[in-house]
């Protein structure tokens, strides 16, 4: 009796042990293309474009595409917002500034864009693996779901663009400004 017992620990053991590996594997491959970020949106976009195209061709699993775009705007909202909001908390660490004599502080966002991009290509991934389950394919008038969603887009980045105007902020990194050098005046005479 023992000897089932230990074999059911030692399999069990190794199971956890071949999950660890996989685990580590994993995050390895996820760490190496962090400094790719136009790579990994492509590799996103196209996804979705696969997406698209099972919804387009089974036409059906609208429920799932609803609640994947609300799941989206979901993290589009914390991607565009910055993780201190000074409106609800007054904070002694990093804040935006509100006067133009404050001294700058880099705009930090609530969910950084790796994270924005590896839950956005999980939501994909799980949305696609679920156009296969007939269970959800919920029978619903799509129509009325998209004029819903549209709606509360607007509303909410109504709502978000004006609170970036309020507070002075953009949370868009443009990368550095690059400044030329001095320019030839058009006035000094030409040697020849």
């Amino acid at each position: 009796m023992e000897g089932v017992r230990g074999d059911g620990a030692s399999a069990a053991a190794a199971l956890n042990q071949q999950r660890l590996e996989l685990s580590k594997l994993f995050q390895y491959y996820l760490d190496k293309t962090t400094p790719h970020a136009t790579y990994r949106w492509i590799g996103t976009f196209v996804f979705a474009l696969l997406y698209a195209l099972r919804v387009y061709s089974v036409q059906g699993f609208y429920v799932v595409t609803y609640g994947l775009g609300i799941y989206v705007l979901n993290l589009l909202i914390g991607f565009l917002s910055p993780l201190v909001d000074p409106e609800l908390e007054p904070s002694d660490g990093p804040m935006l500034p509100t006067k133009g004599s404050d001294e700058f502080k880099p705009f930090i966002r609530r969910l950084p864009e790796f994270k924005f991009w590896y839950a956005i290509t999980k939501a994909f991934c799980v949305a696609f693996v679920m156009t296969f389950f007939s269970l959800f394919d919920v029978p619903v008038f799509w129509p009325i779901l998209l004029c819903y969603w549209i709606v509360l887009f607007v509303l909410t980045m109504r709502r978000q663009i004006t609170h970036m105007i309020k507070y002075k902020y953009v949370p868009f990194n443009l990368g550095k400004q690059k400044y030329s050098g001095k320019r030839p005046s058009t006035s000094s005479p030409r040697v020849d």
